[in-house]
């Protein structure tokens, strides 16, 4: 049997053989697109390349790229488990030719594919077309010897024309479907018994031919381009000789190690879950090993629904412990060779998802509890606020509460749901102060297409001569500049940096025999426009003249120290806690640097000091810091780390540091500003460790003589302490111990002492006024916490046994106000009536608490007696 891997390789192999460059999956966040979710096709990493925006060394590729659909209009969370085919993840092999082979040599590619080299009975295939793409049901003819009843005609525009928007390149379809038999329901293509299993699409060849110029006008592309997509899991399913994708090798392996550990068999309803789970499970790891933490919000929350609709099935399973992180080795196992990033993030994503399977089973009870009682209400569907309510208080994803209510025959009220979700919006909208200018940010686009790429000249010199190739005030163009105007001024050439890579832009000053500018930030526009911003202070500038730039020699120094600490602290990060840790952003300031990585939880103080003493160690050593020029393929192979989500071109800068076992400590791809040599930063010193977002921690640093300095203020503040204690420094720890447990010792001793004297230490100290036979112990006391009242009430409770007890206590002209009922008495009192019914005459609302014991609080000390006489008024009534 050939497994997914097998097949897999041999379909890249079979296109590189044919001249096809093999390109590796691009990562499911897509880079620079913010119209996607995910990555939910193979043609997402060379959409730029179809819309003439990019160019690339080869016209024909193949790749087997990593997808996810479970948001956005890509969304096939809620049919998972259900069917046979559908999946959060899933694996997209494709060929491409950008403007090379067409129809002919696509279909004939794929029908050899199918039917020779993998030996598929062209009786089991059907092919589909556009109705209008004859030319495609001609080939098919001529290539493969297909009758007319083989090939279905499809007029739905929505099946078989495929448009990259309502602009750009478009074209029609063809689809090659399996016969899985007549023995699994389902009908041909275009017939309305499409949607069973029987017909399956298991490739779709896209011939973009066309381009949308506007709403009803379609052109002719001079050089069309092909775009094909193939299911790995179904064509899987069709080699290993299976209808269903859950029964493939990889699916196999992982439903078989859930029973394993849940002692349960994927059989009748219990099939579903187990299929979630895998199915879940796979989308889950892979999102976390491109970077995606479980969070509340974008690609985080939806990572965070897929993991609770699985740990639901768990749930389900009757299963306690945390099923989806044991499952993780056998995944690994099974698809970590072809991507090694798995291997990598194995500890994050066991940690993450233990993490994870634990805060929802705390919330799990809870939101199941409050959904079984308002779904007992009703007969048919579930208002949509109460929908809402589970989402947005109990962290319900809604497909949950939709799964769960299914199982009842009922649904939610959509309307309802979507109205308190704009509610929502709107609230958080009005409560953001922000906005952005969209005519500004055109601008860079029209000058981009006017003006060459800026050359930067600041990895050699920090001055520079340059021609003036723009000049632009509040977003607007212009010819000259003059004294007192804020402008944005671009040159042909500068060695100033524009803001990139987490370091900030560098400052300085333009002049020129006729003006004089600050610049006060640079900023890189759309990659490679750089753009000076500041304020003419002398003269005049124009367009055309030739200036003097100078950048701030001393803050570029401070920023190069920075940068490099950086890479030495991302490399340290990784040796200490594993190679799980990915950057999630950074600030190289001349003041400062700021590290954000995924993490799931925070780092000891152990931690914290041996990743500083590694960084230390690395600059101590004084190792020169290289750059060298590489293709990406290389700097991989070298080991090079890349950022999540960074996009790089034909070539890429190196830049390696450090030492470690005769091989550089760090290697990344960087384009930033460095120092020669790693002792050239002097110092560094960690100045904060924290959580800024689920699994996301921040660290904080200085280095050079601000960390120093820091270091010597800390020192200044340990001799300070010592001197007031009157002990050596290096005893300050041992002494605060010491006297924070007496400070322990003494709060106790005082607490003691309180509800001594509160209970005024014996039955016969304080007799109770008694009310219609019931006993109303009062206490008025001062200067009592009032987190000490409760005890006191527990110690009066303890003693006299039966009564009502009202303790009160003014601190600082605040009244606490607590009472409690006995055991004997809770068939006529509640202890929150008794309070509500009293707390007004001190200037208090409401109250809350339990029927035994009650707690509120005023502002109106000198209503207490009154309180006590309304409540013993209260009881007489109360007590018949």
């Amino acid at each position: 049997m050939q497994t997914t891997a097998d097949i897999r390789s041999f379909f890249l192999e079979y296109f590189q053989n044919r001249g096809h460059c093999v390109v590796p999956s691009s990562s499911l966040i897509p880079h620079n697109d913010p119209t996607l979710l995910f990555t939910a096709a193979g043609m997402v990493q060379f959409k730029n390349v179809f819309t003439d925006q990019e160019t690339l060394p080869f016209t024909r590729a193949a790749s087997a790229q990593k997808c996810v659909r479970a948001g956005g209009k890509h969304n096939d969370l809620e049919n998972v488990g259900h069917t046979a085919r559908h999946h959060t993840f899933f694996e997209m092999l494709g060929n491409f030719s950008f403007g090379d082979y067409f129809k002919e040599e696509a279909i004939e590619l794929a029908w050899t594919l199918l039917t020779k080299e993998w030996g598929i009975s062209p009786e089991k295939l059907v092919i589909t077309v556009y109705i209008e793409d004859e030319e495609a049901a001609t080939l098919w003819r001529k290539v493969a010897g297909l009758s007319d009843e083989k090939i279905i005609r499809i007029a739905n525009k929505a099946e078989n024309f495929w448009s990259m928007g309502d602009v750009g390149p478009c074209g029609p379809c063809t689809e090659i479907f399996y016969d899985h038999g007549p023995q699994i329901p389902g009908g041909l293509p275009g017939t309305p018994e499409a949607e069973g299993d029987r017909f399956v699409e298991i490739w779709n060849l896209v011939f973009m031919q066309y381009e949308q110029v506007g709403l009803d006008e379609i052109i002719t592309l001079p050089k069309p381009s092909v775009d094909t997509g193939m299911g790995l899991e179904r064509i899987a399913a069709v080699l290993q000789g299976v209808h269903d994708n859950f029964d493939t090798d990889i699916f196999k392996a992982l439903i078989e190690a859930s029973e394993e550990i849940t002692k349960t068999r994927a059989v009748g309803t219990e099939r579903d879950s187990h299929r979630v789970i895998a199915d879940h499970l796979r989308s889950s790891c892979f999102l976390m090993a491109d970077g995606v933490l479980p969070s509340n919000e974008g690609r985080g929350y939806v990572l965070r629904r897929i993991m609770r609709r699985a740990m639901r099935h768990v749930q389900l399973l009757g299963y306690k412990g945390a099923l989806m992180a044991k499952l993780v080795p056998t995944l690994v196992d099974k698809m970590g060779r072809a991507y090694p990033e798995l291997v990598r993030a194995t500890p994050l994503m066991m940690e993450t998802l233990t993490l994870e399977e634990s805060r929802f089973r705390q919330t799990l009870d809870k939101g199941l509890r409050l959904l079984s009682e308002e779904s007992e209400k009703v007969k048919e569907q579930l208002p949509g606020d109460v929908a809402f309510k589970l989402y947005d208080t109990y962290g319900f994803p809604l497909d949950l509460t939709q799964d769960v209510l299914r199982t009842e025959g009922k649904s939610v009220e959509m309307a309802g749901f979507h109205q308190a979700m704009e509610r929502q919006k709107a609230e958080a909208r009005a409560a953001w102060a922000g906005s952005g200018d969209s005519k500004t940010d055109r601008i860079w686009f029209d000058l981009r297409e006017q003006l060459q790429a800026t050359e930067f000249l600041g990895y050699k010199t920090t001055v520079a001569e340059g021609v003036i190739a723009g000049l632009l005030i509040e977003g607007h163009s212009v010819s000259e500049v003059r004294m007192g105007e804020r402008v944005a001024l671009l040159v042909n050439q500068t060695p100033f940096y524009g803001e990139s890579g987490g370091q900030v832009g560098d400052t300085g000053v333009i002049s020129s025999p006729t003006g004089k500018m600050i610049v006060e930030d640079t900023q890189r526009k759309l990659g490679d426009l750089i753009v000076h911003f500041g304020r003419v202070t002398q003269g005049e500038f124009k367009v055309g003249e030739t200036v003097h730039l100078s950048v701030d020699g001393e803050r570029r120094t401070l920023l190069r120290a920075n940068h490099s600490a950086t890479h030495l602290l991302h490399k340290a990060l990784r040796k200490y806690l594993g190679e799980q840790v990915i950057q999630k952003g950074s600030l190289v300031a001349p003041d400062r640097l700021r590290f954000d990585f995924s993490y799931p939880k925070g780092l000891t103080t152990e931690e914290i000091e041996i990743i500083a003493q590694e960084v230390n160690y690395q600059i101590r050593h004084n190792t020169p810091v290289s750059v060298h020029l590489t293709t990406p393929e290389e700097a991989s192979k070298g080991g090079a780390l890349a950022l999540f989500g960074e996009k790089y071109g034909e070539e890429v800068r190196v830049v390696s540091m450090g030492e470690e076992t005769q091989k550089p400590f760090s290697v990344e791809l960087c384009g930033g500003t460095h120092v020669d040599c790693t002792g050239d930063i002097g110092y560094f010193k960690i100045i904060s460790e924290s959580g800024i977002a689920a699994g996301i921690r921040r660290i904080e640093a200085l280095t050079g003589w601000k960390a120093e300095e820091f270091a010597a203020s800390q020192q200044r503040l340990v001799t300070k302490i010592a001197e007031q204690l009157k002990v050596s420094p290096l005893t300050v720890v041992e002494k605060m111990a010491q006297l924070l447990e007496e400070r322990k010792s003494l709060e106790r001793d005082v607490q003691s002492l309180r509800q001594q004297l509160a209970t005024s230490g014996g039955k016969s100290a304080q007799k109770p006024e008694m009310v219609k036979g019931i006993a109303l112990y009062k206490r008025h006391l001062k200067d009592i916490p009032p987190q000490d009242l409760k005890p006191i009430v527990d110690e009066l409770k303890a003693e006299y046994k039966s009564g009502i007890f009202a303790v009160v206590s003014e601190v600082e002209g605040k009244v606490s106000l607590v009472i409690g009922v006995s055991p004997d008495w809770l068939s006529t009192f509640n202890a929150v009536d008794l309070i509500r019914a009293v707390v007004s005459c001190v200037g208090g609302k409401g109250g809350g608490g339990r029927p035994d014991l009650a707690q509120a609080g005023g502002a109106k000390p000198e209503g207490v007696e009154d309180l006590f006489k309304e409540l013993a008024l209260y009881i007489s009534q109360k007590k018949k």
